[in-house]
C-alpha cells in the first residue's frame, strides 16, 4: 500500500479524493481535541483504500476540505468504513450538517459475528492481523504543529489496518448470512438526528429527576439555556454546569439568585454575576411540559414483582445461552430493560419481538415467559426444551421455567 506524505494543500487533497472516489470502500479515522471546547477541533483526517493511504491536515493554512467532505457525504458509491465511528461522524456532521453515507462500523459488525460487546481498535487489530499497536501517540496533543513522524505514522496505521480488516469481516458476515442484521444498526449510526444539538430537545439527554411536568419544564429551560451559553463561548457544557447540577436545580429551584451560591456544583460568584442572572431568567421563563411532551414511561418502570424479577433473570440466562450458541454479542441482540418489560407482560414496541431478533431470540424468550419452554439439563448441558419434550429421554432431566 502506498503511503502519501502529509497532505497540506487543496490540490493534493482533491487529487487524492478523485482517486478514492473510484474505490469500493474507504477506511476513515480522525484525530481531534475536545477537552476545552464545545465543538470538537478537527486536527487530522486519515483515509485509505486497498491501494493507498494518507493523512490530511485540516489545520494547514488555506486548505479546503470540500473534496474530502464531498467524498464522504455526497458519493453514495463508496462505502465509508469506521471503527467506533460515532465521534468521527459527529465531526463530519458539524462541518456539513450531513453524515457520511453509506456507512459501516467494524465495532458494531464484530457484535454480529462474536460475543465482543465493544471491542477496542487495538484488540481488533490484534485479533485479525496479529499485530500489537504502539499506543504511545494516542493521547498526544494533535493540535500542536508540526506533527511528528511518529504521530503521522500512528494515525495512518489506524486506516491501513482497517482497510485490511474490513474485507475479512465482510467475508465472515456473508458466510454467516448476518449482513442484513446490521443494516438497521448502520442506518442508526448515520442518522443525523443523533448529532443535532437542538437546545429545545437537549434536555432529553439528561437523566430526568422525575416525570413531574413542572420539574421537566424547568429542566428543559435550563438545558436549553446552558446549550446556548456553551455554544456561544465554545466551551464544554460541563464548564457551565454539570448535568447533575441542572437536574438538582430543576427539582429544587432557588427562590432568588443569591440562593445559587448554595447549590452544589456552582461557585459562590453565581449569587450576583451575569451568568447567574441569565440562569434565573431561564428558570423564571420555564413552563410545565404539556402532556404530549412528557417522555414515555420506560419499560423498566413496569411492575415486575418478585416473580416477574425471577422471570427476567431467566430471560437473561436464556440470552446468555443463546449468545454463546450463535456467537453474537448480547448488547446487539437484546437490552436488559426489554427483557424486564417482556417479563412484566409487555408485548408491543420491543425490538426482540421483531425481525431477525425475534427469530434468533425473541421467539424462544416469548415461549419461556408464556410457559411453553423451559431450561433443561440433559447429559450435563443446559439447553432449552419444550415442556412436552422434557423428561422424554431415558436419562433423568432437571428443568426450571
Amino acid at each position: 500500500m502506498k503511503i502519501h506524505p502529509l497532505i497540506t494543500t487543496t490540490p493534493a487533497l482533491a487529487a487524492l479524493c478523485e482517486r478514492l472516489a473510484k474505490a469500493e470502500f474507504v477506511a476513515v479515522d480522525t484525530e481531534f481535541m475536545r477537552e476545552n471546547t464545545f465543538w470538537p477541533e478537527l486536527c487530522l483526517v486519515q483515509i485509505a483504500d486497498t491501494e493507498e493511504a494518507a493523512a490530511i491536515d485540516p489545520l494547514a493554512p488555506g486548505i479546503d476540505l470540500a473534496p474530502l467532505l464531498d467524498l464522504l457525504v455526497d458519493n453514495e458509491e463508496v462505502l465509508k468504513v469506521f471503527h467506533a465511528g460515532g465521534q468521527d461522524v459527529e465531526i463530519v456532521f458539524n462541518l456539513t450538517q450531513r453524515t457520511p453515507h453509506p456507512i459501516f462500523d467494524t465495532q458494531i459488525a464484530m457484535m454480529a459475528i462474536s460475543q465482543s460487546e465493544q471491542i477496542g481498535y487495538s484488540n481488533l487489530v490484534e485479533s485479525w492481523l496479529g499485530l500489537n499497536i504502539d499506543k504511545g501517540a494516542r493521547f498526544t496533543d494533535w493540535s500542536r504543529r508540526p506533527l511528528t513522524e511518529r504521530q503521522i505514522e500512528y494515525a495512518i496505521g489506524d486506516v491501513t489496518h482497517l482497510a485490511k480488516i474490513f474485507p475479512r469481516i465482510l467475508k465472515r458476515l456473508m458466510k454467516t448470512g448476518r449482513g442484513e442484521w446490521l443494516d438497521i444498526e448502520m442506518e442508526k449510526l448515520a442518522d443525523p438526528a443523533n448529532y443535532r444539538s437542538d437546545p429545545e430537545t437537549i434536555w432529553q439527554r439528561i437523566r430526568a429527576p422525575s416525570r413531574n411536568p413542572a420539574v421537566l419544564g424547568r429542566l428543559k429551560a435550563l438545558a436549553a439555556w446552558r446549550e446556548v451559553e456553551a455554544k456561544d463561548k465554545n466551551i464544554p457544557r460541563g464548564r457551565i454546569a454539570r448535568d447533575e447540577t441542572i437536574a438538582d436545580i430543576a427539582s429544587h429551584p432557588p427562590r432568588e439568585q443569591a440562593d445559587l451560591a448554595k447549590v452544589r456544583g456552582l461557585s459562590a460568584g453565581w449569587r450576583d454575576n451575569e451568568i447567574g442572572r441569565r440562569m434565573m431568567a431561564a428558570l423564571d421563563a420555564a413552563t410545565p411540559l404539556r402532556d404530549d411532551e412528557l417522555p414515555p414511561r420506560a419499560p423498566r418502570g413496569a411492575p415486575l414483582g418478585k416473580e416477574g424479577a425471577l422471570v427476567a433473570d431467566l430471560l437473561k440466562l436464556l440470552l446468555k445461552i443463546r449468545c454463546r450458541e450463535v456467537d453474537i454479542a448480547a448488547r446487539l441482540l437484546a437490552r436488559s430493560d426489554e427483557l424486564e418489560a417482556l417479563a412484566a407482560g409487555q408485548r408491543k414496541g420491543l425490538q426482540i419481538l421483531e425481525g431477525w431478533r425475534y427469530e434468533v431470540f425473541g421467539k424462544d424468550a416469548l415461549e419461556l415467559v408464556e410457559g411453553r419452554t423451559a431450561f433443561a439439563v440433559a447429559h450435563g448441558k443446559l439447553k432449552m426444551a419444550h415442556i412436552d419434550d422434557i423428561g422424554g429421554d431415558d436419562e433423568p432431566v432437571a428443568h426450571v421455567g
